[in-house]
């Protein structure tokens, strides 16, 4: 059986829109720019075809994931105000062990990732490394940049 996909509320909103966008607005777009890259001759040494139908396949592409993870996602549950422990939709205050900082994240669905706004995943290390675990918590995990160290001060939803 195939893992489900983990999605928010608004993760499955956003790629609802996204899709909405791509079959509509974007495909009628593309259609164009492959129309008009068409009109300048000869499609064996037209750059501008070659660059529309890549720009073009890529977009399908995305389609293709979206409809995908459209077809097998599970709604994580938000509505629970247990915050005793990290869990997926959690906000996790930390302290970084080696340098005294504080980070802020938010444990989502690798569908929705997004480390600008401290969004992170519950299969990174990271993420995985802090789920089900409690304020006060210290946890050690290993990352693609060595061993990190952080503990948890905060959980809230």
């Amino acid at each position: 059986m195939e893992k489900k996909i983990m999605l928010t509320e608004q993760g499955l909103a956003n790629l609802e829109e996204e899709l909405r966008y791509l079959k509509g607005e974007k495909r009628a777009e593309m259609a164009e720019k492959i129309k008009l890259a068409r009109s300048y001759g000869d499609l064996s040494e037209n750059s501008e075809y070659d660059d529309a139908k890549n720009e073009q396949a890529i977009m399908e592409a995305r389609i293709r994931d979206i409809e995908a993870t459209l077809k097998n996602y599970e709604l994580i549950d938000e509505s629970d105000d247990n915050v005793s422990h990290v869990r997926l939709s959690s906000k996790v205050k930390v302290e970084m062990i080696a340098t005294g900082s504080t980070r802020e994240f938010k444990i989502v669905g690798a569908s929705e990732i997004n480390p600008a706004e401290g969004k992170i995943s519950d299969e990174s290390p990271i993420g995985r490394a802090l789920m089900g675990h409690n304020e006060g918590d210290v946890i050690e995990t290993e990352t693609p940049s060595g061993s990190v160290a952080v503990k948890i001060l905060e959980i809230s939803k």
